[in-house]
């Protein structure tokens, strides 16, 4: 197998690979599901754990070091922490992290870390409930704080808390947000809106990084903290006195696509070469016909080979991402 076998047409070296284990969530959120019931996939539809691990050895085999699972939700699949025991045992990886909507983080987080995870992304939109209720569908958020409060005593570091900023949903919470850098050493990460899938994405509900930007200012002197090795595609920054830090990810008006390091296996298996592209590759089909690592291999050489030089959908001809986010992996 070929050490750093992953470079694109531009360049960029692709040594992340984030990994979706489910299509199913326990929350309904309106960025990322439409408001009427979707299909989800069969159980024989999405790949196996034993498929997930070795699609992750042979992209290793090719330079992938950084790994993160997400879903859908994905401690909702039953097994998880098992497969991330596996995981994280797994030669060559030098980081494994987790998202999740934080719903079963308290229940799991022993086990979380006794599988080796020591960093997780909780998504956390609002502080306020009712704002919580009205962006989740869901009553869940006494249960999120507890698991995210809960991640923090265990020793999680660091717990990053994603928040999607809504035009006239959440804009108001954000100096609350924010203010939790102060209390606690969590980065709070502020994200762009995304038109992705059938969820009638309204563009005037979109908040711009600079904005967010200059409105988590109005809080406090904020100050450009420098990238470490794997940091990710926020812009950070910490306020005077805090504890943690604050984040802007401005994938639409300053998209980061000169640096992506990333590939992204879904989990009906597909092999997508941007969050923000319909463009991907079949791995379930040759899996299950009995294909070599080297076959493997070939199929992510050809997706490095395809992936765009960035996305679009700052372009007024640009629809959006007909998937849905929960069938991508976020």
């Amino acid at each position: 197998m070929r050490k750093n076998g992953l470079t694109d047409r531009y360049r960029r070296h692709l040594n992340y690979l984030r990994v979706s284990i489910t299509d199913r969530c326990n929350l309904r959120c309106v960025y990322c599901v439409p408001g009427v019931p979707v299909p989800k996939l069969s159980h024989r539809e999405i790949l196996r754990y034993e498929e997930i691990l070795r699609v992750i050895r042979v992209g290793i085999g090719l330079g992938v070091n950084k790994v993160r699972i997400t879903g859908g939700e994905p401690l909702v699949r039953k097994g998880v922490t098992g497969f991330l025991g596996r995981l994280t045992a797994m030669d060559g990886l030098r980081d494994v992290s987790l998202t999740t909507n934080g719903v079963r983080l308290e229940e799991n987080v022993d086990a979380i870390r006794a599988a080796g995870i020591r960093r997780i992304n909780v998504s956390l939109d609002t502080l306020d409930p009712a704002t919580y209720l009205r962006i989740t569908r869901r009553d869940r958020f006494d249960r999120v704080w507890n698991g995210i409060m809960a991640a923090h005593r265990a020793g999680f570091d660091p717990i990053k808390i994603n928040v999607v900023a809504l035009g006239g949903i959440n804009d108001d919470d954000m100096a609350d947000l924010a203010g939790l850098t102060y209390d606690y050493p969590f980065h709070v990460r502020f994200i762009e809106y995304m038109p992705i899938g059938d969820v009638d994405p309204d563009h005037g509900r979109q908040i711009f990084g600079d904005d967010i930007l200059e409105r988590v200012g109005r809080f406090g002197t904020l100050t450009p903290v420098a990238r470490q090795e794997l940091d990710g595609p926020a812009r950070r920054y910490r306020l005077a006195g805090a504890r943690g830090e604050i984040g802007i990810i401005g994938a639409v008006s300053h998209h980061f696509c000169g640096q992506c390091n990333r590939l992204r296996l879904t989990a009906s298996g597909r092999l997508r070469t941007c969050l923000l592209s319909d463009q991907e590759i079949d791995l379930i089909g040759p899996l299950r016909r009995g294909c070599s690592d080297s076959d493997l291999e070939s199929i992510f050489i050809q997706a490095a080979r395809r992936k765009q030089e960035r996305h679009h959908l700052s372009e007024p001809w640009m629809a959006g991402v007909n998937d849905r986010m929960s069938a991508i992996g976020g």
